[in-house]
């Protein structure tokens, strides 16, 4: 199997985008893991440079809206679409809200496994606070209703959300673990979605933990036969990066977090064999 480590464009949005690209490939990163450009003219530099560079994308569907859910279902059609441009290895998707009624988040699972269903893209709903995964209690009654629902794992939103590291929810996490397609690779604590920085000694705990449900979905994608493995360094700028009072300056460098997180991945799901990498967790 092979783990592609990708870069998000969040956090480098002041760069031109070129610019942006070439840096995470100077960096060693296999991808990138954005939504796509609003602007023509950045998708086509988008596009080309994933062709030209044999680079792989995961892309983000983020954008959906509406100020109602029938609005929101027209937009989340939308965006999908738009999602499937490029050929990425999967869609990553903020799906629905969470205060859509259960039944209406069902529906837009529904309408994404119909799009998958043509398309052959699958599309991972991320485990994010205010969409329809904001919580491992909610997530365990769609994994009820739907044996196809995929996730993206990003569980630095519900050790937020239910201010611990999941210790009561064992049973969920696991079954969590088996759906995950795509993981997001940020540390989270009981009181935020983002640890100040992974590599500080009293933030190894959170490590630790976090690190023990990555190599459990990479058992798992390996014993499904799952080729390709989406990982994405997803550590964010502020205010999901704390800032010194009044400065505002980073407590951390973002990027230099994420190039950490990268090598660790990396080195930790290493490769054997010569033209294809079977990655298997030390």
């Amino acid at each position: 199997m092979q783990v592609k480590i990708l870069s998000p464009l969040w956090g480098h949005e002041h760069l031109e985008y070129k610019a942006f690209l070439d840096k995470m490939k100077d960096a060693s990163y296999d991808g990138f893991d954005t939504w796509i450009p609003a602007d023509e003219n950045e998708k086509k530099v988008l596009f080309d440079y994933l062709q030209q560079n044999e680079m792989y994308i995961v892309t983000h569907q983020h954008q959906a809206e509406g100020k109602d859910f029938n609005e929101f279902k027209i937009s989340f059609k939308k965006h999908l679409q738009k999602c499937a441009e490029p050929g990425p290895i999967l869609i990553n998707s903020h799906t629905g809200r969470d205060y859509f009624s259960f039944e209406q988040n069902l529906e837009l699972i529904d309408i994404a496994q119909e799009f998958s269903d043509k398309t052959g893209i699958t599309i991972a709903h991320e485990t994010h606070r205010g969409r329809l995964g904001y919580s491992p209690q909610m997530l365990s009654e769609f994994f009820k209703h739907r044996n196809s629902f995929s996730i993206t794992a990003d569980f630095s939103h519900w050790v937020c959300v239910t201010e611990s590291m999941l210790e009561n929810f064992s049973e969920i996490v696991n079954e969590a673990i088996l759906r995950s397609k795509h993981i997001h690779a940020r540390i989270g604590f009981e009181e935020g979605p983002q640890v100040p920085d992974p590599r500080a000694p009293e933030w190894s705990y959170a490590l630790d933990i976090f690190i023990s449900w990555w190599d459990k979905i990479i058992s798992a994608n390996l014993a499904a036969g799952c080729k390709l493995m989406p990982i994405t360094t997803e550590f964010g700028p502020q205010p999901y990066m704390p800032t010194i009072p009044f400065s505002k300056l980073p407590v951390a460098d973002q990027f230099d977090i994420n190039c950490f997180m990268k090598d660790l991945i990396r080195s930790r799901y290493h490769s054997s064999g010569e033209s294809d990498f079977f990655l298997a967790a030390r």
